[in-house]
């Protein structure tokens, strides 16, 4: 079932050789495509569940890095200089744009 969800998201597990630790089987796997996530357990169950889980974390940190530099990146017309704001002028009136001033 566990395996199920990892080919919804179309990632690939890749499973390294058992090892045995004091008589105990130890398997490890990481991500094909993240293979920063890894983990290691006493069953395929617990080793499947602990590489959900990271990817979890890992795409809910993505997910809200993601939102901040949306936030942080509101394109407006005062974000733009003279002559960007003129080459791409099309007729439309600007946003709290206004030309400076010069007394002279």
């Amino acid at each position: 079932m566990l395996r199920q969800q990892f080919d919804q998201l179309k990632l690939q597990v890749v499973e390294l050789p058992i090892e045995f630790k004091e008589g105990q089987p130890v398997y490890a796997g990481y991500l094909r495509e993240l293979p920063f996530i890894a983990a290691e357990a006493s069953s395929k169950k617990q080793l499947y569940r602990q590489l959900l889980e990271q990817y979890q974390s890992y795409a809910e940190t993505q997910l809200a890095k993601q939102a901040l530099e949306e936030e942080q990146e509101e394109m407006t017309s005062s974000l733009l200089d003279y002559a960007d704001l003129l080459k791409y002028y099309d007729g439309e009136t600007f946003d709290g744009f206004e030309w400076p001033h010069t007394s002279e």
